[in-house]
């Protein structure tokens, strides 16, 4: 057994083919996962496994350049937005919006992993767009002038910076 490490086999597995842009949806428990999905279900019973808890597990998995999730989280969810900003605090990963909708009709088609929470937590469908680690790739010694969008995840890395939805 792997100490500190995801336990779920077909979860870790999964993890482990993500490559830049790639796509992961954790959703609530009701949402409409596509047929032919790579669906990983973790929820077995109303509130467990819950999505915050993926989303803490996954913060120390993955690294993330992007967290989208329907507007209602910031403007009608205030806690589970709080509870995302604290997750993805210092992450470097941005906050962007995207409908329910587009969340069930374009995201899930695209996900990569799709994981179902036992959440009954309203809005709590988040995406996560699968980065690079932008210090392990433009180090000082390689001699390769990073792009401006990883100078400034590094920026906000290094500053601890909160996300916030645009």
């Amino acid at each position: 057994m792997k100490a500190n490490s995801i336990l779920h086999p077909q979860l870790a597995a999964a993890l482990a083919t993500l490559g830049h842009t790639d796509i992961v949806l954790v959703t609530d428990a009701g949402f409409p996962i596509p047929p032919g999905a790579n669906r990983i279900d973790l929820g077995f019973f109303p509130g467990t496994v819950d999505a915050l808890a993926i989303l803490r597990v996954l913060r120390d998995a993955l690294c993330v350049e992007e967290v989208s999730f329907a507007p209602e989280v910031r403007d009608c969810h205030p806690a589970l937005y709080r509870d995302l900003q604290q997750i993805y605090t210092g992450s470097g990963a941005v906050f962007s919006g995207v409908s329910h909708e587009d969340l069930c009709r374009d995201l899930a088609y695209r996900a990569k992993v799709i994981i179902r929470s036992g959440s009954f937590n309203p809005w709590a469908n988040i995406a996560l767009v699968a980065s690079t680690d932008p210090f392990a790739w433009f180090t000082d010694v390689s001699g390769v002038k990073p792009l401006p969008a990883y100078v400034e995840r590094r920026r906000r890395i290094r500053d601890n910076a909160v996300p916030a939805l645009q």
